[in-house]
């Protein structure tokens, strides 16, 4: 039985869930192609704009401009008066379609990518998969680095499919790699450079391959756990001190105020979710 309760049904596949600056919550409908901002209160719903390649992560230059991944053809885009245009392109860095994003108070944005076909690779295996098997090792994918002029570099190397980002109150960027089955840790330099890569919570014992994440106020990390119909709050070295129930798979959270938000669907798989209307917004009170 699920602990949440469901806020809005009918979605295809919700994604990238963030408190923006007016305080809704923004996400992202990937194969609806929308973004959109919901008010947690009053129930009140807009699309804020329509994304053709495909949204995913989303987050906000200080000035409030939004910022959007537009997956498929590997880029960030920015909201300009109404009109997206394009912020940076990462087709020199991702190796397939780009994914989750954080954006930190500076304007700098870390975006990740799959690396590699993994639906592809799921659906030819008959809907396996293949990331259960021992001895399976996935490719390594990198993370980009996109400061607020559009420029990009590599800031990390050989992630297992990074997903998921938060900033840890003592300022390091927590990175869920999704295909490693841990949270992993960096040290953010003054211009942005991630160092000091660390294991923050190795999962894989749990059954976690750690999608979506989002930090709360005391630095513990609650996990979209993608195989499970929960989400679990994890601590630095492994702990897990809470489990929420959902009514389906949860693929991203959010921390909005003293509510969890749980993007669900019953499985990523586009030919499954993206002509369907299975996906749904769950919220659990902290």
């Amino acid at each position: 039985m699920a602990d949440t309760t469901v806020l809005r049904e009918g979605l295809r596949f919700g994604e990238g869930p963030r408190r923006g600056p007016d305080g809704r919550l923004f996400y992202s409908d990937f194969y609806a192609h929308e973004v959109r901002a919901l008010d947690l209160d009053t129930g009140a719903e807009e699309v804020v704009c329509e994304v053709p390649g495909q949204p995913s992560g989303l987050g906000w230059l200080p000035d409030g401009r939004l910022l959007v991944v537009s997956m498929r053809d590997r880029r960030v885009l920015r909201l300009e008066d109404g009109d997206l245009v394009e912020h940076a392109d990462l087709g020199d860095l991702a190796t397939f379609h780009a994914n989750d994003m954080l954006v930190d108070a500076h304007g700098r944005a870390y975006v990740g990518n799959f690396g590699f076909d993994l639906h592809g690779l799921i659906a030819e295996a008959g809907g396996e998969a293949p990331l259960l098997e021992p001895g399976w090792e996935p490719p390594g994918a990198a993370l980009a680095l996109v400061r607020p002029d559009g420029t990009v570099s590599r800031a990390a190397e050989d992630l297992k499919f990074p997903n998921g980002m938060g900033l840890l109150p003592d300022g390091r960027l927590l990175v869920a790699e999704t295909l490693a089955f841990g949270l992993t840790a960096f040290d953010v330099a003054d211009d942005g450079t991630l160092s000091g890569r660390t294991p923050w919570a190795a999962l894989r014992e749990h059954g976690i391959a750690p999608d979506g994440i989002a930090v709360d106020a005391d630095g513990g990390a609650w996990v979209a756990p993608a195989l499970q119909a929960c989400a679990f709050r994890v601590e630095e070295g492994g702990a897990v001190t809470r489990r929420v129930a959902t009514s389906q798979p949860c693929f991203a959270v959010a921390v909005v105020g003293d509510r969890l938000v749980c993007c669900t669907a019953p499985t990523s798989q586009p030919e499954v979710v993206a002509g369907a209307h299975l996906g749904k917004l769950e919220v659990f009170g902290l």
